[in-house]
């Protein structure tokens, strides 16, 4: 058995307790090297422990792959949940071992966002840019969500498209820069905040960082002269 796992947003207490379950019963635990550090508490001392980084991932997945078609319980271990912004990692872990793999959700920083902003998901759309290629269609996909009014959700880009990138792009593009921003970083661990206006966000952050982008709210007098016409 394979599985690839959510770990939540960086608290291990955010850790599901299937989640915890399998990560108990498994021989082998990889993922990248922080997000293994998130859940090192919840990991038996006789697992055996696969870390990784961007450069050496291939070569790592192959060897977990390795071990599982050897029969071992194998746990791969994604920050968040992997259906919010870890479809590309998941596609390699399959890649390497050659079939469709288990997956279990996780809570998302995205989830933690809304709940730290108090916005609904009905009325929000969430958007990463956190993936290799090309962005520009998000990137166009994000204006567009802003100007039909909804709150957005979005996980930058390490390091070039980051939170003052996000906002640059946006207020050149056309959108609002009224717009009331929140960027937080290391959601439920060292959390840190900043609000502000769209167009007054120019700090730099670390990459453990998402924005929550609020609608812009029509004003009393707006919805009064709407509604006498």
């Amino acid at each position: 058995m394979i599985s690839c796992i959510g770990v939540g947003p960086g608290d291990v207490s955010f850790l599901t307790q299937k989640g915890a379950a399998l990560l108990a019963e498994a021989d082998v635990v990889a993922g990248f090297d922080a997000v293994v550090k998130v859940v090192e508490t919840a990991i038996p001392s006789n697992s055996q422990v696969i870390t990784m980084g961007y450069k050496d991932q291939t070569d790592k997945l192959a060897e977990v792959a390795a071990l599982h078609h050897q029969g071992k319980r194998c746990v791969v271990v994604f920050m968040g949940d992997v259906h919010f912004s870890g479809f590309q990692y998941l596609e390699r872990v399959e890649r390497a071992c050659g079939h469709v793999v288990e997956t279990l959700p996780g809570i998302s920083s995205a989830q933690v966002m809304a709940s730290r902003g108090r916005v609904c998901f009905d009325e929000t759309t969430f958007i990463t840019f956190h993936r290799r290629g090309d962005i520009e269609p998000f990137m166009r996909h994000l204006v567009h969500v802003l100007n039909d009014g909804r709150n957005a959700i979005v996980i930058p880009r390490p390091w070039d498209f980051m939170p003052k990138d996000v906002a640059r792009y946006l207020v050149d593009s056309g959108v609002s820069s009224d717009h009331i921003v929140e960027v937080w970083e290391n959601l439920t661990v060292k959390e840190a905040k900043w609000t502000g206006k769209l167009g007054d966000l120019t700090g730099d952050f670390s990459d453990m960082s998402i924005m929550l982008v609020r609608a812009l709210c029509p004003m009393p007098s707006q919805l009064e002269a709407a509604a006498t016409k």
